[in-house]
């Protein structure tokens, strides 16, 4: 990775949406990276991002053995936005409670904003989001506050603007949540301060470059799904 590029990091947890959020941001011109959910704060001090985005999953928080994160992230003071289960697991490290939800929450739900918070920044007040969880935040941490909430989530969304702590309980970057690109960019730019400078000709140019210094005269296998997320 170029060291003096911004860039976005992605904590994996295993949703099927994953690729999908890296997707989304790249679309706005900014480089972002899926990372393993286990990335020590150490190691992103190497080469901090500009913001962090956990992504959500299909585990719930209560499993044994279910993915955490590492407590000193929170400690950077990099923006960290929680998506689904992200949300459920900031919640739990930061002192908030989770409890598991009686029936799972899957589909179209129209959610409600509340005047403030900058990730539905020039957003209408209510739209339909894409949810999909089981767990849900059943009292938010000290410093957070409501954001937006649903028929059936009181919590939709929560932040703590001091620390630039945000939170969703549903996914942004489907098709199915309307302004779901807004608010990815909102929080991107607004948030993050991003700057929309990547893109992907450069990219290829230079990963073409480093695979040709590193293979040398060898050959290379390369598996590929052929998927739109992956290719």
């Amino acid at each position: 990775m170029n060291m003096s590029r911004q860039w976005i990091a992605i904590l994996d947890y295993g949703s099927q949406y994953t690729q999908l959020i890296a997707r989304r941001i790249r679309e706005q011109q900014v480089y972002s990276e899926i990372i393993r959910f286990d990335t020590t704060a150490a190691k992103l001090r190497e080469n901090p991002p500009v913001g962090i985005i956990l992504s959500g999953g299909p585990s719930s928080v209560f499993e044994e053995g279910a993915p955490g994160i590492d407590p000193a992230i929170f400690e950077l003071g990099i923006p960290v936005l929680g998506v689904c289960y992200g949300m459920q697991l900031m919640s739990q490290m930061l002192g908030g409670q989770v409890a598991p939800g009686e029936s799972r929450e899957y589909g179209k739900t129209e959610m409600t904003t509340e005047p403030g918070n900058v990730l539905f920044s020039g957003l209408p007040r209510s739209f339909v989001v894409w949810m999909s969880h089981g767990d849900r935040v059943a009292r938010i941490p000290e410093g957070f506050q409501v954001s937006a909430t649903s028929a059936n989530c009181p919590y939709a969304a929560i932040r703590d603007e001091k620390r630039r702590f945000y939170a969703i309980q549903f996914h942004p970057e489907v098709v199915h949540t309307q302004y779901g690109n807004e608010i990815i960019a909102n929080f991107l730019f607004k948030v993050c301060g991003c700057k929309a400078d990547w893109k992907l000709s450069s990219w290829i140019d230079e990963t073409v470059e480093k695979i040709k210094k590193q293979v040398g005269d060898e050959e290379v296998v390369l598996g590929l799904s052929g998927g739109v997320d992956s290719s």
